[in-house]
């Protein structure tokens, strides 16, 4: 169903509870996209920082937002470069951008080398957010997406199987949603992304599909146009 995709992973679902990094979930994960780019999917990856530091500790810490911005988004560097080591000692190539500058770690983000290293075969992984404070990693996620012209940005949920009306680990009678659009999606302030990531994709006609990713398998499903979690597309 798709041909190049943008895979959104959280940093949190890459942790456990005891370590910032699962190596089961790592090893899982690089064996589903061996599979998909043996299928010939082009798959680049944006990773936020959450098993590093979050919002909420460096708040705790009396942070200027700046400086913990900043520090998030090396906790991405981190993670990419992490999920960089684990594809290539399966035997992938993964060729790693960062929008931060730590050239002794990777290349300056640019959309040119990421398309030529994704129709290459290779799988392109993306650190560093945007390069700037007051950014989301899911509007990281927006932009490298519509920089490389992919189809699709895959958000992979840790526990959650879509988009539902409320929490449904609080909520039992939460309604989950297949199809948004999103304007829907703001509308109802169903907190899937923020208004930046949103508008992004929907200027640029780039889908969503939002999925539980305590089944790595659901990538391959989604990718080979399987109705499972929820689809978000552009507007009328």
């Amino acid at each position: 169903m798709y041909k190049r995709v943008l895979l959104k992973l959280s940093g949190e679902a890459l942790s456990s509870p005891e370590n910032a990094f699962e190596p089961k979930v790592l090893t899982a994960l690089s064996d589903e996209l061996k599979k998909v780019t043996a299928s010939g999917v082009q798959v680049g990856i944006v990773v936020g920082g959450g098993n590093i530091i979050r919002g909420k500790f460096s708040s705790q810490l009396a942070l200027p937002r700046v400086s913990a911005d900043k520090m998030g988004m090396l906790g991405t560097v981190i993670n990419a470069l992490a999920i960089q080591g684990v594809l290539e000692a399966n035997g992938m190539t993964a060729y790693l951008q960062s929008a931060v500058e730590v050239p002794r770690c990777a290349d300056v983000a640019d959309a040119r080398k990421a398309i030529q290293h994704l129709e290459a075969g290779e799988i392109v992984v993306f650190g560093g957010g945007t390069g700037n404070p007051y950014f989301s990693t899911d509007s990281a996620a927006s932009l490298r997406a519509s920089e490389i012209n992919a189809e699709v940005i895959l958000m992979a949920k840790n526990g959650v199987d879509g988009v539902y009306s409320d929490d449904p680990r609080k909520n039992p009678d939460a309604v989950k949603y297949d199809r948004l659009t999103y304007k829907e999606m703001l509308d109802k302030q169903l907190g899937v992304m923020d208004l930046t990531a949103a508008s992004m994709c929907n200027d640029n006609n780039i889908d969503c599909v939002v999925f539980n990713m305590n089944d790595l398998s659901n990538i391959s499903r989604v990718i080979n146009g399987e109705d499972i979690g929820t689809v978000i597309t552009k507007g009328e």
